[in-house]
């Protein structure tokens, strides 16, 4: 009697809308899951048209080109002998579902509508779809004409069901329901469920796959089972990153991990299990066995084809694996650079134009892209041919190889240094070792004839000329001077963007790359329409913190002694004048806030969705080793003036990789207003009042001490 499954579970690079390059991609990872002898195979959570349509799925069109999706692998002989487990939108009754379609040898088995759908964050799941909120319950599905006629089925289930194979029982959750209080993973294994499946869509968020990988061995542990999960990887098209981790586990412990990062278009796992551990494991947890016999039974499905095969006494068992994670700052070093290989590839340039100045910021996104460009050549010499064939159309030579990470970056990047009066040797140095040891195309250039043609137009309109503060200017004259240099950089990081490939006789123009961390953004430390307008900005969900620690281990790993001075450098915009040739601005400086305290500030603000006064309440407790609470509501007051002032910033921010749970990104993660009351005057008298509660008291307690 046979007992032993051969499970398969993939990670797809899914592409919202490229219906032919998602087809293709799927069937590729059916005939891998079963040239590795898988008779189930599941795929992400809306694989067919891509997890990132947000409106599109609003759209007859793309329901109609996600049937003709399915009607096309319902036909291909590739699909045959294999139950496939596909993620597509569908209509029933004139309400759209997020929906897995399970199918066996042309036959729908099951449609299964998602019940808990993902609503917070990044995610809209409820603007397009409903959940399906009749448990265990089904009804018919009337197919449409083009599916009929592949199937001879009028008519299929939908709803919350199971599917009864010859030999075991498979239930589905898909994404979010993992991750609700009560998983529906839960009450199927109490029905006897004893493979469980999750299509996701999850993004790449710093520290995340601790969380995903946790919970699933705990669903396991506690109810015993076999749990598959799939994932799409890659960028979809937008700011999100999807970070594959495919996984197979089985009571409690891991059997297969995916990579959560790589090039690889199509990623497949596979694992042979024993279904009697699954049933011994769950023999001796009496609690679970007393609940399983008062459970209510899921619809089954009864499916006449078995996972297993009768002969299977010599079929090899997979062993279970220890989960490795990345650090934080390896998972920057490859999420970021796989996003940006994604959208370089996708979007059809010929490589990336970033203003380099010597910074941290700059200088950790040359190192993103020399990263990428490190991934590419590891993918080359392990033979992807997808890798070569996307490599070569970008460099626009069809024998090309490469080979060396830095000869790839010299075709792939130009970085430029804009110098102007107020820039200094040590940061021009700086640039120019970096770009030097990562081999980039490097151009220095002087901004100041540009700037001073700029201020002739103004100075000629109005007959008046501003000056610096340090010249006896306002501060009024004083920004506006900064802003203007800024803003000329932009104009001269596009138009060599577009043209300097043209100037060297190559073809093509580069996107222009962005390096405003999360926590400028959150304070609103740049100038609109600066050189932090970009086309992408890789690191625009990072903080400033976790950029150091990166640029700290690109320089170890990736020998850049240049990343030495730059870490121990003082951040400076450089737009003041220098004093006695010296830098005489600093980033903290002109903020009045650290970048340490911005990152405990984004948190606060966004994860734990404080306003000015419980920030205040919290600080006081947190900080009150370190600080007065009249010092802490100093610096909450000024984070909330500061914050408020500049959240119009936010409505012109470069789209940037999703990275940190706190991102201010107007346009789709941070839905807050932009025009404030930036005096707070209710919020910041409460603060008040509590400060001089607390002061009066103090006082009393010192009077009290003779």
């Amino acid at each position: 009697m046979g007992r032993k499954v051969t499970v398969a579970t993939c990670a797809l690079n899914q592409w919202a809308l490229d219906f032919e390059g998602n087809l293709q991609r799927i069937l590729k990872s059916i005939e891998i899951a079963k040239h590795k002898g898988a008779r189930y195979r599941l795929g992400p959570e809306l694989e067919i048209c891509g997890y990132g349509c947000w409106d599109h799925y609003y759209e007859s069109d793309t329901l109609l080109h996600s049937l003709q999706v399915l009607a096309a692998l319902l036909e291909s002989p590739v699909t045959q002998d294999i139950i496939c487990d596909v993620g597509m939108p569908i209509m029933h009754r004139n309400v759209r579902y997020n929906c897995r379609v399970m199918f066996l040898n042309r036959k729908i088995l099951l449609i299964r509508p998602k019940v808990a759908l993902a609503n917070e964050g990044n995610y809209r799941e409820l603007r397009w779809f409903t959940p399906w909120s009749r448990s265990r319950q089904t009804e018919e599905y009337f197919l449409p004409r083009m599916i009929q006629d592949l199937t001879k089925q009028e008519t299929v289930p939908f709803g919350d069901a199971v599917l009864s194979t010859r030999d075991t029982c498979i239930g589905s959750e898909v994404c979010e329901e993992l991750w609700t209080p009560h998983s529906p993973h839960v009450d199927m294994g109490l029905d006897g469920v004893e493979i469980f499946t999750n299509a996701s869509g999850s993004h790449h968020v710093l520290r995340k796959a601790h969380a995903r990988v946790d919970l699933v061995t705990m669903a396991t542990t506690k109810n015993g089972g076999i749990y598959l999960l799939a994932n799409q990887k890659g960028c979809d098209g937008d700011r999100l990153y999807y970070d594959g981790c495919a996984l197979i586990a089985m009571n409690g412990s891991i059997f297969a991990q995916g990579s959560q990062f790589s090039l690889d278009d199509v990623e497949v796992l596979t694992a042979t299990l024993d279904l009697e551990d699954v049933r011994s494991y769950r023999a001796e947890i009496s609690s679970r066995n007393l609940a399983a016999s008062r459970v209510s039974p899921y619809p089954r499905v009864k499916v006449d084809f078995a996972l297993s095969c009768h002969e299977d006494l010599l079929e090899p068992l997979s062993e279970p694996v220890e989960w490795k994670y990345h650090s934080p700052a390896e998972e920057i070093s490859l999420g970021p650079a796989c996003w940006l290989w994604d959208f370089l590839r996708r979007s059809q340039q010929a490589g990336f134009f970033l203003p380099l100045s010597g910074g941290v910021d700059s200088g950790a996104t040359a190192c993103l892209v020399y990263s990428m460009c490190h991934q590419v050549c590891e993918a080359v010499k392990h033979g992807s041919q997808e890798v070569l064939a996307d490599v070569r159309t970008i460099v626009n030579q069809t024998s090309y190889t490469p080979q060396d990470p830095r000869e790839l970056c010299g075709r792939i990047l130009t970085t430029c240094y804009m110098a102007s009066e107020n820039s200094s040797r040590e940061t021009c140095n700086r640039a120019r070792d970096l770009a030097q040891q990562i081999g980039s195309h490097h151009i220095g250039l002087n901004i100041d004839p540009a700037v001073k043609a700029v201020l002739g137009i103004f100075s000629l309109v109005t007959g008046k000329s501003p000056a610096f503060a340090a010249h006896g200017g306002s501060s009024r004259e004083s920004l506006a001077l900064q802003n203007v240099q800024a803003r000329v950089r932009m104009v001269i990081a596009y138009l060599f963007a577009q043209l300097s490939l043209w100037s060297r006789g190559a073809p093509g123009r580069l996107l222009v790359l962005g390096s405003a961390n999360v926590d400028e953004s959150l304070l609103g430390y740049l100038t609109k329409y600066d050189c932090s307008s970009a086309d992408i900005n890789p690191i625009g969900g990072i903080s400033k913190t976790d950029l150091r620690a990166f640029v700290q281990l690109c320089m170890e790993r990736f020998q850049l002694p240049a990343l030495q001075s730059i870490l121990v450098a003082p951040a400076t915009a450089e737009l003041e004048p220098l004093a006695h040739g010296r830098v005489s601005q600093t980033d903290e400086e002109d903020m009045g806030v650290t970048y340490a305290e911005l990152s405990v500030y984004g948190r606060l603000r966004k994860i734990a969705k404080m306003g000015p006064y419980s920030m205040f309440c919290k600080l006081l407790y947190v900080w009150k080793d370190v600080c007065t609470p009249r010092q802490v509501a100093d610096k909450v007051k000024r984070f909330f003036s500061k914050y408020s002032t500049n959240r119009h910033k936010m409505t012109t921010l470069t789209p940037a990789y999703h990275a940190e749970s706190y991102s201010p990104d107007d346009n789709r993660f941070d839905l807050r207003p932009f025009l404030y009351n930036t005096r707070w005057p209710w919020q910041f008298r409460c603060i008040e009042t509590q400060v001089l509660q607390l002061e009066r008291r103090q006082h009393q307690d010192l009077d009290g001490v003779d």
